[in-house]
């Protein structure tokens, strides 16, 4: 990390907890998220709880703060935001990867909003509103508070992956810019259900808590697939990454296994945006492995289409 880097201010952080504690006393409109407290963790890194509706309780979100958000206090900042993947949570970016020190010298706001234990971002049938949550409550918050632009982009890893292309796809012209490294990213595809049914119940969740029953709700789950809704990714910047698994792996059997189970989603869709005319680069690999130790290289390789699409140098 820079070591010139300002460490976030005294004043930043205690704006942080006023807005919090105004909030409370007057009671936070309907439909956002105003109460919030933020928790400095390193010298532009912080954790703020946002207390949402969407959610019926408080969420965090860590976000790293460009090294002038201090210095230069009426310039506002494009926004990076990254999703986690399943049974990990909003820390892993930074747990993972080096995307502090990589964003230190880049005029950005890099935001990691929680995705609660499957990371699935969606709407959930049982009734927490995760897609409220990560694209009005957070965006707003951010607008208000830490001089975020209307310049948006997202990638995320595993369902994650999923939740970055569905929600460009379903809320087009919100983000310059998505992508997914081994994303879950046709859900009504033979075999993807199950998929998604073992990611809950791992957490213990109830079954058929995400959009019902594949068969009987099945236009609940088209609704909320990246390739039923990819229309709505024209003019996105797009970026998709996928290895085969097993298929060229080197033994590890797991991880190369569900890799290999979301092969044929990540062509299905790459094949519905090309018969649409809609650009995608795409980096298929043989082998890998469904890890961080992937989707590390695949967001380096990345970042030229996001610098571009948020307007800053590569």
């Amino acid at each position: 990390m820079n070591p010139r880097t300002p460490a976030v201010s005294r004043r930043a952080v205690t704006r942080a907890a006023a807005a919090a504690s105004l909030a409370a006393l007057f009671g936070a409109t309907a439909g956002t998220s105003r109460a919030h407290a933020a928790t400095g963790l390193g010298p532009r890194t912080l954790d703020v709880s946002v207390s949402s509706a969407a959610l019926g309780r408080s969420a965090p979100v860590r976000l790293i703060l460009p090294s002038s958000f201090d210095t230069e206090p009426g310039r506002t900042y494009p926004v990076l935001y990254l999703l986690h993947g399943a049974h990990d949570d909003y820390t892993s970016w930074t747990r993972e990867t080096d995307i502090e020190a990589f964003a230190a010298d880049r005029d950005l706001i890099v935001a990691m909003p929680d995705a609660g234990p499957t990371g699935i971002p969606t709407v959930w049938r049982s009734g927490a509103d995760y897609e409220a949550f990560q694209l009005q409550e957070v965006p707003a918050l951010l607008a208000r508070d830490y001089r975020a632009s209307g310049v948006r982009a997202v990638a995320g890893v595993s369902t994650g992956g999923y939740g970055a292309m569905a929600h460009a796809a379903r809320h087009p012209g919100m983000f310059t810019a998505a992508a997914a490294y081994s994303g879950i990213l046709d859900t009504t595809a033979p075999g993807v259900p199950p998929i998604f049914d073992a990611i809950v119940a791992r957490e213990n969740l109830g079954f058929l808590s995400v959009w019902g029953n594949p068969v009987l709700d099945f236009p609940t789950w088209r609704d909320f697939d990246p390739q039923a809704r990819a229309a709505g990714l024209r003019g996105t910047s797009l970026y998709v990454s996928n290895g085969s698994g097993v298929i060229g792996g080197t033994g590890d059997l797991y991880p190369e296994a569900l890799e290999s189970a979301l092969w044929p989603s990540a062509h299905s869709f790459t094949g519905t945006l090309a018969l649409l005319g809609i650009p995608v680069t795409t980096h298929f690999y043989a082998g890998g492995e469904h890890s961080w130790a992937y989707w590390k290289r695949e967001f380096a390789a990345s970042w030229p289409m996001f610098a571009r699409a948020l307007g800053l140098p590569e």
